[in-house]
């Protein structure tokens, strides 16, 4: 599903955001970036959804090379993938509805098709009394599931989440990681970038520690005495 090899992305030739990543995520999986701000887990994130270019290396999406195609083709990519943003991004003068259905329409999809879609996946995400409402009256947590419903109703193959329970209290985050691990059920790839060591622990997962814009160690949770490596060997602060 992804590969990146060696690759670096420099804003500033004394500062590199990444350095020498070499990274496989398999289709289907489940996988945290996880580190402290400042780690690269947002720059990593946006070359992998094509919002950014390395500076060095290479990308590959879904068996698209990054540094092969054309950047017109980008849309076309990004279809078969969602980006869950940590502040929603939501259009605070839109209904629930229009801002799901949104992602939708700027591909060119009939009314009637965005309706049916739109309706199935904010039941899936426990929105469908919602319907109507605009984002300013809604808790955080509904905000954000929102946003993910707007992420999913293009039925991705790949999800991105930057920070999704960052403005979220520990309940609403049960609430948003049960969700994601339901989506990742229906077989959806789902790559999320966090610095909450707490959820590491919601189900066995991939965990990609980063620190400096370097890869410092990947492992699994849940496979005994991997958390406890990982800290020895500081992945985990």
């Amino acid at each position: 599903m992804i590969q990146m090899l060696h690759v670096y992305k420099n804003y500033s030739p004394k500062y590199p955001a990444l350095s020498d990543i070499s990274l496989n995520i398999e289709k289907g999986e489940f996988v945290f970036i996880f580190g402290p701000s400042g780690a690269g887990k947002t720059t990593l994130l946006k070359l992998i959804f094509g919002a950014e270019h390395p500076s060095k290396g290479q990308i590959i999406v879904n068996g698209m090379n990054f540094g092969r195609f054309k950047k017109s083709t980008l849309p076309l990519l990004r279809r078969k993938m969602g980006f869950v943003f940590q502040d929603f991004k939501l259009l605070n003068h839109r209904t629930v509805f229009d801002n799901v259905g949104l992602a939708l329409e700027v591909v060119g999809i009939k009314k009637t098709e965005i309706k049916r879609r739109v309706l199935k996946v904010l039941k899936h995400v426990g929105l469908s009394s919602r319907i109507n409402t605009v984002p300013l009256v809604l808790s955080g947590g509904e905000q954000q599931r929102v946003a993910i419903a707007r992420a999913i109703v293009n039925e991705p193959a790949l999800l991105l989440a930057d920070e999704p329970t960052g403005n979220l209290d520990a309940e609403l985050t049960k609430e948003i990681m049960k969700l994601f691990k339901i989506i990742n059920a229906w077989g959806t790839t789902i790559v999320i970038a966090t610095h909450d060591k707490n959820l590491l622990n919601f189900n066995p997962t991939k965990v990609v520690a980063l620190e400096h814009g370097k890869i410092k160690g990947v492992f699994v949770t849940g496979r005994k005495g991997a958390e406890e490596t990982a800290t020895r060997n500081g992945s985990i602060n």
